[in-house]
């Protein structure tokens, strides 16, 4: 029996607890759904020294181009105090027209839908002409190490090649149709590190108060502006997470104080040049002795988070417009196409094919009693089951 029916779908995989890196039995309860379809199914284990293993899944249908890959994740945030839901994390009880249960809508409940519209299509047509694939990690809520990256890697390995992607996250802000991401902000972080001279305060001049040193450092990253954004993103913004001193003494200066940050930013910069542009505010600000005055340029030091996020614009008109279109067509809204919001796995796929993404209402992921409405769970198969058929359309012509 295929799995055309996307609660019943979305049910067995929140029943799976697949709190990162736990696969939880989802994978499993994918590849049952997936095989009747005639997907030929791969369970990949990635490793890296230091990090947990995670399971992954790629599936495909056809041989032949064009080819969609569908990605999303499998893999659940913690469920925080269990006490405090409604209804099970892990029960997908529905009431009031919603079922509950950790992923409902981060993001099980996409790819739930995405398996009852290539269920359904297949019913109505047969495969598609053309191939379509399922690219499903475990690690996306995770460090994002053992997941999508090494997923892709392996695929592209095995001689795989996409067309186009598009990514189930939830991107509706109120109500479906609302927006699909044709992009993201680039993501950058790191963490500087003032040195100073410990002593006593009533002595500050056998001292080197470091905290004075920070406070103009963080001051250079926060103003001015980086930009005033671009046509289709936001400006860069900058934001100090974290300024750190460790010390419990009142009466004591202490001998470091440290600061992490965090920019998301737009097309106007690669995050070497912004590096750069970063590293020459600090520079500045370091030689800067308002705060110190008579003293030696600040010392500090400087380090970069492993891997930035590299912002990127999807420029792929059968793509966008064979979604903005089912969208249309099934909820009357044309969808704004938006590069807010933070990052997700489209990050890495980038790099091999376009890629957007389209799910859920995104207002309950991460929350205790996450949940969706049973209504929305029929509207996004159908949005998905037009897509498929509008884009193996224009991918054909």
């Amino acid at each position: 029996m295929f799995p055309t029916d996307p609660i019943s779908n979305l049910a067995t995989l929140i029943r799976c607890p697949s709190v990162t890196p736990a696969e939880g039995g989802a994978l499993a309860a994918l590849e049952r759904m997936l095989s009747p379809l005639g997907f030929k199914v791969d369970r990949v284990v990635a490793k890296e020294a230091g990090t947990a293993d995670i399971e992954n899944l790629y599936a495909r249908l056809g041989t032949q181009g064009p080819h969609l890959m569908f990605a999303g994740h499998t893999d659940v945030v913690p469920v925080g105090d269990e006490a405090a839901w409604t209804h099970g994390p892990f029960s997908a009880e529905i009431a009031d027209g919603e079922m509950y249960g950790r992923g409902a809508v981060d993001m099980k409940g996409g790819i739930a839908c995405f398996v009852a519209a290539v269920a359904r299509h297949i019913e109505k047509h047969g495969p598609p002409e053309g191939s379509i694939s399922f690219l499903i990690t475990g690690d996306e809520e995770g460090p994002a190490i053992n997941g999508t990256v090494k997923l892709l890697e392996w695929a592209a390995a095995q001689g795989e090649r996409w067309d186009a992607s598009l990514v189930g996250e939830p991107t509706n802000p109120d109500k479906l149709g609302d927006m699909i991401k044709i992009g993201r902000r680039g993501s950058l972080s790191g963490r500087i590190t003032v040195h100073g001279v410990q002593g006593h305060a009533a002595y500050p001049h056998l001292a080197d108060n470091p905290v004075r040193g920070v406070v103009q450092l963080v001051q250079a990253l926060m103003y001015p502006p980086f930009d005033e954004g671009t046509e289709n993103f936001q400006p860069s913004n900058l934001e100090v997470t974290t300024i750190d001193v460790g010390n419990a003494a009142v009466n004591v200066i202490p001998a470091k104080a440290s600061a992490a940050f965090n920019i998301r930013f737009n097309d106007s910069w690669t995050a070497e040049k912004l590096m750069a542009e970063i590293v020459s505010r600090l520079d500045k600000a370091a030689r800067d002795d308002r705060l110190r005055p008579g003293r030696a340029p600040v010392s500090y030091e400087i380090a970069w988070n492993e891997r930035p996020s590299h912002v990127f614009l999807t420029r792929n008109d059968a793509l966008i417009d064979s979604l903005s279109g089912a969208v249309e067509s099934v909820t009357g809204r044309r969808p704004k196409l938006s590069t807010t919001g933070g990052t997700s796995d489209a990050r890495f796929i980038k790099d091999f094919c376009p890629v957007v993404e389209f799910g859920l209402v995104g207002q309950t992921m991460h929350m205790v009693d996450e949940r969706v409405a049973i209504a929305d769970l029929e509207t996004l198969t159908t949005i998905y089951e037009s897509f498929i058929a509008r884009w193996f359309g224009h991918a054909v012509a």
